[in-house]
């Protein structure tokens, strides 16, 4: 067990039953050129949240956290992005852009582009687990939910990107269904107003679940190395 302190108290966490949920640290969203940069989005706080990550992942691991990273991609075809009759195919930002401007077609977070890959320096490790989703939460239509029950995962720290959609989604989702979500507020950034994050990190220290920094965790987890558990 570990003791990791937390917004709104500590959080005790059985580090056998944790898992580290890295979410869509992909250049889509992290890396100039990607997605986000070409919509004219502010990404000017990646770097720092990816330095995080660089710090982070390797003590988890060694801390015998599972590492589980979600990558948000569709097939060449489109044919897992939804329809015209699908809610997705309207709002999903790849999507919309890739039919607006057709230079970018078949650009967009399509799976095995650049767009969707992980960024670099942050590239899954052999243990580590990669999920690949089609919507904004890595419950919807995964594998993720069986795959911790499975492994008697109870409590999720989180990671990543946009920490208003993707990382909302998926901690919301985790918490209807019985897992801990815990949000490490350094280790993510959103999109859109600074607000944005602000209104997340609320929502989850008083509502939703809590909010915690890196060094907390890092502090948290101990120094030996330990033994991962294999995840089903």
């Amino acid at each position: 067990m570990a003791a990791l302190t937390a917004r709104p108290e500590p959080v005790d966490i059985d580090l056998k039953r944790t898992a580290l949920i890295c979410v869509d640290m992909q250049n889509a969203f992290v890396s100039k050129g990607g997605m986000f940069d070409l919509a004219g989005f502010d990404i000017s706080k990646a770097p720092a949240v990816t330095d995080v990550h660089r710090k982070l992942l390797p003590a988890c691991r060694k801390a015998g956290v599972k590492v589980i990273y979600l990558v948000i991609a569709f097939r060449p075809d489109l044919r897992d992005a939804g329809d015209p009759n699908s809610p997705a195919y309207h709002k999903e930002l790849a999507l919309r852009m890739m039919r607006q401007r057709p230079e970018l077609a078949g650009k967009l977070l399509i799976d095995g582009g650049w767009d969707a890959a992980i960024v670099d320096g942050l590239e899954p490790e052999p243990g580590d687990l990669v999920i690949r989703k089609t919507r904004y939460s890595g419950f919807c239509r995964t594998e993720l939910e069986s795959t911790l029950r499975a492994s008697g995962i109870t409590h999720l720290l989180f990671t990543g990107v946009a920490t208003n959609v993707c990382v909302e989604s998926t901690a919301r989702d985790a918490l209807f269904a019985d897992f801990w979500p815990i949000l490490i507020e350094d280790a993510m950034t959103n999109s859109g107003p600074a607000f944005n994050q602000q209104a997340t990190l609320w929502n989850f220290e008083h509502v939703l679940g809590w909010v915690t920094h890196s060094s907390d965790v890092i502090a948290a987890l101990p120094t030996q190395k330990a033994k991962v558990p294999e995840l089903a």
